[in-house]
């Protein structure tokens, strides 16, 4: 996949000449900031970094996914003969993405797909078929999956590789089929990969990330931030260590006082050290609220409000209602259309053209409010037949039903 370049640490460690401390002295023994590090933009690291390590990036994921893989599929059948549409819950289609192999059920499958686009940007799915038949849909990690390309928009195969087996999958260069179909996010800059969220939203990430390990830390440190300590020579006036004492110390504080059983042991300083404290509180820092802002950031880049996932501080819509109302027509129904289409432009010539899928939105939770308000002003106009109100609806014709209820 897309593998950016890493940036490297550049510590400061201490102040040496020819391995010796500088005879002219004002000293602490401090180490200073280095360059930033940023994650690294690859799949395994946005899987390790963010989904598995980062709870607001993992539960965008979640939501989504588990949300988007929870709708009821259904199949719209095409009568080319009496241009009649009819939807039915009975068909092959259905029954492959019902069921499409023996490992997952149809919401295992989607929500594995919904997770994988968000992820790495990329999801590709396998076919297999008996004869013309398509009898199971496979999908494979994105990392492992590699596009073979000679430069042209087309790319000439999909070549998926686990450990030292590999296969390619030809892509046909009139019709653009495969047996892989690859559903990915847009990106500007690349012709066949797909850009995941989480690089959009890396840094605050990392940031989020550090935050958390900043606080454990705190934590195993009885919950007081670093110091200095400070050499004092004969009337209050600057001092000095060897090398050899220098060293002995830094050894006598990793040792006697590093680690979470050694936390609240007293610090016993002798030969004119001094104790400073240095690190900026949490207040100076806005720590937490950086934390939140960082928060808000990430489920901005996955398109979930914020206040789905109880982060202070964004009230953008007056309830959770409203909240869930937009998580579904902003960011959810948005990505189901996009899976809907590809899946439909991939699978349909399998079943000659005759049904495609389509989802049912009738049954969503989140949009029982809207629905309710939508059939109240149906129900409402004078000017609408009974036939055509339930063709708004989503419902067939009934007898006598093309007349104008007074």
């Amino acid at each position: 996949m897309l593998n950016l370049f890493k940036k490297g640490i550049n510590n400061t460690t201490f102040s040496k000449e020819n391995n010796k401390l500088n005879s002219n002295f004002n000293k602490t023994y401090i180490s200073e900031l280095g360059e930033p590090v940023w994650m690294k933009r690859e799949y395994i690291q946005f899987a390790d970094e963010a989904y598995c390590r980062n709870v607001i990036a993992h539960r965008c994921i979640s939501l989504l996914a588990k949300s988007g893989s929870s709708v009821e599929w259904q199949a719209l059948l095409q009568n080319n003969y009496s241009n009649k549409k009819e939807i039915t819950k009975n068909h092959a289609l259905l029954d492959l993405i019902t069921r499409p192999n023996p490992l997952q059920s149809g919401n295992e499958f989607f929500e594995s797909l919904i997770a994988f686009i968000l992820i790495a940007g990329n999801c590709f799915i396998q076919v297999i078929k008996n004869g013309n038949k398509p009898t199971e849909l496979f999908i494979l990690r994105p990392d492992r999956v590699s596009i073979i390309s000679n430069g042209k928009s087309i790319p000439l195969a999909y070549r998926y590789k686990i450990n030292n087996d590999e296969k390619y999958y030809h892509v046909d260069q009139l019709t653009g089929r495969s047996e892989i179909l690859h559903l990915k996010h847009f990106h500007p800059l690349d012709d066949f990969y797909g850009l995941s969220p989480i690089e959009a939203a890396a840094y605050s990430i990392d940031q989020h990330n550090q935050a958390a390990k900043w606080n454990q830390s705190l934590l195993q440190n009885s919950a007081r931030p670093s110091g200095a300590l400070v050499v004092k020579g004969e009337g209050g006036m600057p001092g000095m260590l060897s090398e050899t004492q220098f060293n002995r110390l830094r050894n006598q504080i990793d040792k006697e006082f590093t680690g979470d059983s050694k936390i609240g042991r007293p610090l016993l300083l002798e030969g004119g050290l001094e104790w400073h404290e240095m690190s900026l509180t949490n207040k100076d820092m806005e720590f937490l609220e950086a934390k939140n802002s960082a928060a808000r950031e990430i489920a901005l880049a996955f398109g979930v409000p914020p206040q789905l996932l109880g982060i202070p501080g964004d009230n953008t819509y007056s309830n959770l209602q409203e909240a869930r109302l937009a998580l579904w027509e902003e960011t959810i129904f948005p990505l189901l259309d996009y899976i809907t289409n590809a899946l439909n432009h991939w699978l349909e010539p399998y079943y000659n053209y005759e049904a495609k899928l389509i989802y049912n939105k009738d049954n969503i939770s989140a949009l029982s409010a809207r629905r309710e308000m939508l059939w109240q002003k149906i129900e409402q106009s004078n000017f609408l037949t009974v036939n055509e109100k339930r063709e708004i609806l989503g419902y067939g014709p009934i007898k006598n039903g093309d007349t104008i209820k007074q």
